[in-house]
C-alpha cells in the first residue's frame, strides 16, 4: 500500500501543455508475433512519441525478428531483451520495469501487443491530461471479436466492470475507487518514478489497477475513459486463450473475495426464469412467465451494450455469455485460492491484492 509519496516534490508540479516527441511508449511481447507490428506501426505513426521500446520477454517464437525487421524502416524503435524472471515478479511487470530503464522524457505509454492505435491516440491522452491536469490517462481499447465465445463473454465482462468502476467514480478525485486499462496507460515519469513504478507492484496481476491506486492514494488526478476511435484491440484469438486470460485475472477485478464470487454469479444468472420454466413442467403457465423474464434480462443486457458502444446484435449472445461469465469468475475463484494462477506458460504464486493492502 503507497500511503506516503517518496518524493513529494512530484504532488506539487503542474501538468504543462503537452509538446511534440515527449512520450516513450513501452511494449512488453512474449510470443506476439502475429501481432506486434500493426501494433509498432500504429505507435511510429504517432508524432508525440520519441521512443518506441519493445521488450522481448523471452519469446519462443519470432517476435524478435519481427521487431527487428520493423527497425530498418522505424528509426526511434528499439528492441530490448529481458534475461530470467526474477523471483517476485510477473513477467509483463518486469518487462516493463526492463523498459523504463531506458526510456526518456517526461510520459511514458505503456501499451501491449496487441493494442493499434489510431493516428491521434497519443495527442488526445496527452490533451486530456493537461485539461483534466492528470497524472496518469488510461483507456479503455474498442474490442475486436470475431468468434462467438468473444462476442459473448468479453462484452458480457466489461459491462459488469462498467458497474464495478465507472468512469466518472474512477475519475472523481474525493472517489476511493481507481482503475486503468494497461493497453493503454499514459503516465508521467515523476510520478511513476516516485510510486516506485513497476517494481512497487511487481507481483500483482492486475498491475495497471494497482498503478491507478497508488497514484491516487499519493494525491494526483487519473483519468480514465473509453478508447472507442483510439485505440482498438483483439486480446483473444482462441477460447484458450480467453478463458486462462480472464481466469487470471477475473476474481481480483471484481473484488477478490468469496462473497463477491457469490454475489455476482447470483446477480448475472437469470436463475428466477429457467426456474420458472422449469416448474413450468408442472404448471405449464410458468413457462410463459419464465420466457417472458428471460426477454427481459436480455432487453436490459441489450441497452446496456448499446449505452457502452457494442453492438445491439450481440443480445442474442447473452444466455451464453451468463454462464460463460459465471464459469469463468468460478475458475478465477478457485485458482486464486490455490495461491497459483498460469499465463503464456508461466506459473505464479500471488498473494494479496494491491487494492487491500
Amino acid at each position: 500500500m503507497a500511503s506516503e509519496n517518496p518524493n513529494p516534490s512530484a504532488v506539487k508540479q503542474p501538468v504543462l501543455a503537452p509538446g511534440p516527441t515527449v512520450v516513450t511508449a513501452i511494449v512488453p511481447a512474449r510470443n506476439e508475433e502475429a501481432v506486434i507490428a500493426a501494433c509498432i506501426e500504429s505507435l511510429a505513426r504517432q508524432l508525440e512519441i520519441a521512443q518506441i521500446l519493445v521488450v522481448n520477454d523471452e519469446s519462443s517464437d519470432a517476435t524478435a525478428d519481427v521487431v527487428r525487421a520493423c527497425m530498418k524502416e522505424i528509426p526511434n524503435l528499439r528492441l530490448i531483451e529481458t534475461n530470467n524472471l526474477p523471483d517476485g515478479w510477473v513477467g509483463k511487470n518486469h518487462a516493463l520495469w526492463v523498459g523504463v530503464q531506458q526510456a526518456r522524457g517526461p510520459w511514458l505509454l505503456f501499451t501491449d501487443a496487441d493494442a493499434q492505435h489510431a493516428p491521434n491516440s497519443v495527442a488526445r491522452a496527452l490533451q486530456i491530461a493537461h485539461e483534466q491536469q492528470a497524472a496518469l490517462v488510461s483507456f479503455s481499447p474498442e474490442q475486436i471479436s470475431r468468434n462467438w465465445y468473444e462476442k459473448a463473454l468479453i462484452p458480457f465482462i466489461y459491462l459488469r466492470l462498467a458497474k464495478k468502476f465507472s468512469y466518472d467514480r474512477v475519475n472523481d478525485p474525493a472517489s476511493p475507487i481507481a482503475a486503468a486499462n494497461g493497453q493503454f496507460l499514459l503516465i508521467r515519469r515523476d510520478v511513476y518514478d516516485a510510486i516506485d513504478g513497476h517494481r512497487g507492484v511487481a507481483g500483482e496481476v492486475l498491475e495497471d489497477v494497482a498503478i491507478a491506486l497508488r497514484v491516487k492514494r499519493v494525491g494526483h488526478r487519473i483519468w480514465f475513459g473509453s478508447g472507442n476511435g483510439l485505440v482498438r484491440t483483439r486480446m483473444y484469438t482462441s477460447f484458450r486463450a480467453m478463458w486462462e486470460g480472464w481466469k487470471k485475472n477475473l476474481y481480483r477485478l471484481m473484488g477478490g473475495t468469496p462473497w463477491t464470487v457469490v454475489r455476482e454469479i447470483e446477480s448475472t444468472l437469470p436463475w428466477i426464469a429457467f426456474l420458472l420454466i422449469l416448474l413450468g413442467l408442472k404448471f405449464p403457465f410458468l413457462i410463459f412467465l419464465g420466457v417472458l423474464f428471460l426477454i427481459m434480462r436480455q432487453i436490459i443486457y441489450g441497452l446496456d451494450l448499446a449505452r457502452n458502444h457494442y453492438p445491439f446484435s450481440f443480445i442474442f449472445y447473452y444466455g451464453p455469455a451468463a454462464f460463460l461469465y459465471a464459469g469463468v469468475l468460478w475458475a478465477s475463484y478457485r485458482s486464486h485460492v490455490k495461491g497459483k494462477i498460469a499465463w503464456k506458460g508461466r506459473e505464479y504464486s500471488i498473494s494479496a491484492p494491491e487494492s487491500v493492502k
